[in-house]
């Protein structure tokens, strides 16, 4: 087992010219007795060890992960208010139907017809929503430290954003007004059975096809960083024969991985942020996890789910929309369910939606997160590792939120519960390390 010093700093995080005899004296300058708090003894005890292990972290450092993220849960609000707004502008002004009937005038052939109004109505909420996506997404991420592009190349992602959701709205909403048209009493249970099939193909496709127009993604040939990471999915039943790395550097510091993709374009992938900074130990213990998401099969599992709320959302888009219209479409001169112009108003239903069920779909994903967890923590053995994994990424999550907090708006067990839950498979698991526990140890 690595000393704790090594795990919490991991060499690769160091400057040219810093001395490794200066990592201990560090380490227990900051926070204080890791070294023996976290490390395997006849005595050890997890809260004491998580504790230790939050204690490294300097209180300037856990005040900025803290304000971050409790700024960007008021930002779910604020984003729901602003869109609120922005669909309420494009009906009661008519914009909407001004959009429509340009496009009717342009083509009465309703598969197109649907198009021309998606590219306008894209267009002009991009517009609309640029101001408060270059805040969040460029100003506050670079006043956090969490941004490494300039100006330029971030909006070249921008748009490369806008043109994807174009070319993949111009296949799912001619088909999902084609729907709606021909099949007016149950629209709603065939568009719902239609999108859940464009979410399974967008899943499949993502890593092939979307995520390769922003970063780019190539098999890692360290066989130094492959090697145990391959030997570990042998082990684990995943007939995985390469690593894939992502330049996330080019855009963020984040340090991430992820499994992603259906079938044969399922794939393992890390960030060069991860094998950058972290240690060998980390890396293994955040790969383990990912591949705890591949055994566990959660994105057949997720897929599924989501299915689910995406049928509940169709009953409710069905009531929601001709309650909607009665009352108001005369005003928006919106002539129907089938109106194309109706999509404002979809979108504002769907935000209402989505906005409410966010604790639910939180802890949906905050349970197979977790689940990965502890399959990551059994197939790695890097309990330290793990524990790293989670200060790093407090970075731009709070480390020890309260219970309802947790709830509402994590959507990964907290970084506290990660630590703890690594440490209490320490505990419980000493004799990997050399020193089994005595009869009247603590876990």
């Amino acid at each position: 087992m690595p000393s704790c010093a090594h795990i919490l700093f991991g060499r690769q995080r160091f400057r040219p010219g810093l001395r490794p005899e200066l990592i201990v004296e560090i380490a227990d300058a900051v926070g204080g007795g890791c070294s023996h708090q976290a490390q395997p003894s006849p005595n050890f005890n997890a809260d004491t060890a998580t504790n230790a292990y939050l204690a490294q972290i300097p209180a300037a450092a856990r005040a900025r992960s803290d304000a971050y993220f409790e700024g960007g849960s008021w930002i779910i609000l604020w984003d729901f208010i602003y869109g609120f707004v922005v669909a309420l502008l494009l009906l009661n002004l008519r914009w909407s139907a001004r959009m429509r009937d340009l496009a009717e005038r342009i083509t009465r052939f309703m598969p197109i017809h649907a198009i021309v109004y998606w590219i306008e109505y894209l267009a002009l909420t991009f517009i609309l929503g640029f101001p408060i996506a270059y805040y969040e997404g460029y100003v506050r991420e670079h006043k956090y430290g969490l941004a490494t592009q300039t100006f330029g190349p971030w909006m070249n992602d921008q748009f490369k954003a806008l043109l994807v959701g174009i070319v993949l709205g111009a296949i799912a909403v001619p088909i999902l007004f084609g729907i709606v048209r021909r099949l007016e009493k149950t629209w709603w249970i065939w568009g719902a059975i239609a999108s859940v099939i464009f979410a399974a193909i967008g899943t499949m496709i993502a890593p092939i096809l979307i995520f390769p127009i922003f970063n780019k993604i190539t098999p890692l040939n360290d066989p130094k960083v492959t090697a145990p990471i391959l030997s570990l999915a042998r082990a684990n039943g995943i007939p995985a024969r390469e690593v894939y790395m992502i330049d996330a550097s080019r855009q963020t510091t984040r340090m991430s991985a992820n499994v992603s993709g259906f079938g044969k374009t399922m794939r393992i992938t890390m960030n060069d942020n991860l094998l950058r900074r972290g240690s060998p130990e980390e890396v293994q213990g955040v790969m383990g996890h990912e591949m705890g998401h591949y055994v566990l099969h959660h994105i057949y599992w997720g897929t599924l789910f989501i299915a689910v709320v995406i049928v509940i959302f169709f009953a409710f888009l069905r009531s929601a929309l001709e309650w909607s219209l009665a009352r108001w479409g005369q005003k928006w001169e919106v002539r129907g369910i089938g109106d194309i112009a109706v999509l404002p108003l979809v979108f504002l239903l769907a935000s209402i939606f989505f906005f409410i069920l966010t604790p639910i779909i939180n802890t949906q994903t905050r349970t197979q997160e977790h689940e990965a967890d502890m399959y990551g923590l059994n197939a790695s053995r890097q309990p330290d590792g793990f524990a790293q994994a989670a200060i790093h990424l407090g970075e731009y999550r709070k480390m020890d939120p309260g219970p309802i907090e947790e709830w509402l708006f994590f959507d990964h067990p907290s970084g506290r519960r990660r630590i703890h839950d690594a440490m209490v498979w320490k505990g419980e698991n000493l004799k990997l390390a050399g020193s089994p526990p005595s009869s009247g140890s603590e876990k």
